[in-house]
């Protein structure tokens, strides 16, 4: 399986949004997922890893 890297900051700025959501991530096979409503298929979505 591929590794996505991750940039580390600290502050990110983001223009024109339609909204959010939050979703707890879920283990699916060796890996995990998000899900997400179905309005959002075929968009691009960014996740933010946060540190709790």
């Amino acid at each position: 399986m591929r590794r996505i890297k991750q940039e580390v900051s600290n502050e990110l700025t983001v223009k024109n949004i339609k909204g959010y959501f939050e979703k707890n991530i879920t283990r699916f096979g060796n890996g995990a997922k998000i899900d997400a409503p179905k309005e959002h298929l075929g968009k691009k979505v960014i996740v933010l890893v946060l540190e709790t």
